[in-house]
């Protein structure tokens, strides 16, 4: 009888120590998936990350062996030089102007394609999110042609209107980083209005049956169903295109470089000048400025991480 009842409890004993080994093995497999992921993410992510801290403290151009450590000589040559605010001004000016133009502009195109009446509204929506797919560089080199001075569609357009010689978007320091903001919004438009319309899907439709039977025209339903309910994913879109807007250097790169006269240089045309563009490369300086960048990027990222909480209180991921 003992000997039954011990039998018995091995017997159960023995699943909870398969399963336990079943359960590292798969473990095991998981971490050797992601091994190569993990390696290639420290190689080329944290690595150059921790390194720029690094190569900030040093006057080091980047590619002799001479390296000589000046502290924090480059942080304060950098906080003195009225070209990095320039930069960081440009930089805020770009996100304060493109985030609310792309966030309201998507909205509304939503609304318009997420309503049943409206005819073509997938061949709308892929038309609006073929520029996403498109290569940014692609966009800025195209963009130099179609606002050409001289023979580009845009000014010969402006020319009939009137304005004789036309307007040198890319090439006046008036315009060039107004136009950049422009083709960048037109650019990431689409990504945005996918969001919305994700977001549009969780208005259940019975309320707008029902809003319309009381009398309410479009812009009741809008004001009072529409936006309450979208609050919490607005709090997120919003969030998301911030940070997005801070990463535009492809972009600027290929339609201005820079230029004129510094006048479209955001951050990180300027990290990248003084890092590969200038006759004498400094990469510890241009890691200085980098360093601070990042800075400002992180406290976008909590601000982010902050506005994620407060969406979740309000429902969203309740």
């Amino acid at each position: 009888m003992t000997g039954a009842v011990l039998t018995e409890a091995a017997t159960t004993a023995r699943p909870p120590r398969r399963r336990g080994g079943r359960r590292r093995r798969t473990t095991m497999w998981v971490w050797l998936f992601l091994a190569p992921t993990v390696v290639l993410y420290g190689v080329f992510t944290v690595y150059p990350i921790v390194g720029s801290y690094w190569y900030s403290l040093l006057d080091w151009d980047g590619f002799t062996t001479t390296k000589t450590f000046v502290g924090l000589a480059n942080y304060r040559e950098v906080w003195h030089d009225p070209l990095f605010w320039q930069a960081f001004w440009h930089t805020l000016l770009f996100m304060l102007v493109t985030v609310p133009a792309q966030v309201i502009l998507s909205l509304l195109a939503a609304i318009l394609l997420n309503s049943p009446k409206m005819p073509l509204s997938r061949v709308f929506r892929t038309a609006l999110f073929l520029p996403v797919a498109t290569t940014t560089a692609i966009v800025g080199i195209v963009m130099q042609s179609i606002f050409d001075p001289a023979n580009g569609p845009v000014n010969l357009f402006v020319q009939k209107l009137g304005f004789d010689g036309g307007i040198n978007f890319l090439g006046s320091s008036h315009t060039s980083l107004w136009t950049a903001m422009a083709v960048y919004v037109w650019k990431w438009l689409g990504i945005t209005l996918i969001y919305w319309l994700a977001a549009l899907q969780t208005v259940p439709r019975d309320l707008y049956e029902a809003g319309s039977i009381d009398g309410a025209g479009p812009v009741q339903l809008f004001r009072h169903i529409t936006v309450p309910l979208l609050k919490p994913f607005t709090i997120i879109i919003t969030l998301l295109s911030l940070e997005a807007s801070l990463h535009v250097f492809d972009l600027i790169q290929t339609m201005t470089g820079g230029g004129p006269f510094y006048s479209s240089e955001v951050l990180e045309i300027y990290i990248y000048r003084w890092a590969f563009g200038a006759t004498v490369p400094r990469l510890g300086y241009a890691s200085a400025a980098a360093v601070i960048f990042g800075l400002f990027v992180f406290v976008i990222g909590i601000l982010q991480l902050l506005g994620v909480r407060a969406a979740r209180r309000t429902g969203v991921g309740s």
